[in-house]
């Protein structure tokens, strides 16, 4: 069964997902913002099929949010090094930690905390502030339309 592709959407959650949005990927992203670089490296972290890994990782490169660059090492091995737009997923990863904290049922089973690291101190909750300084919350929000935005298959409920 072919995915079908949400790059054309109208929304941009969509459309983000459509880059990154399969939990095997964002696990990898995850791993190379921890520094894991290479291919043994992430299929240990994950325990993923070397088969999956691979298609994952050329995917990743493919849509520039990794790129591979000689072994830092000297050896012939190849290393996935995140790109500037893979960099950009952190803030997500990090909102999906929070929210995982927060919510999770058995929060006392997860392994570790984010801290700050010339600190020491746990990394305060993501919050979305309005241009004036306001802390805003969903209901806070609304979307409308971009000026002479092209319209695609669907606009988000």
């Amino acid at each position: 069964m072919k995915r079908t592709s949400l790059a054309g959407d109208s929304c941009p959650v969509a459309r983000a997902l459509d880059v990154f949005g399969d939990w095997w990927s964002l696990l990898i992203i995850r791993d190379a913002s921890l520094g894991r670089r290479r291919f043994g490296e992430f299929q240990e972290s994950l325990g993923l099929a070397k088969n999956i890994l691979a298609s994952r990782l050329r995917t990743l490169v493919e849509r520039g949010i990794l790129k591979m660059i000689p072994a830092s090492d000297g050896s012939a091995y190849q290393e996935y090094v995140l790109t500037p737009k893979g960099r950009g997923i952190f803030p997500i990863l990090v909102a999906l930690r929070q929210w995982s904290e927060e919510f999770d049922e058995h929060p006392d089973e997860i392994a570790t905390i984010m801290v700050d690291r010339d600190k020491g101190k746990p990394v305060k909750k993501l919050v979305l502030y309005a241009q004036d300084g306001r802390v805003l919350d969903a209901a806070d929000t609304a979307l409308k339309p971009r000026p002479a935005a092209k319209r695609a298959r669907r606009v988000p409920a």
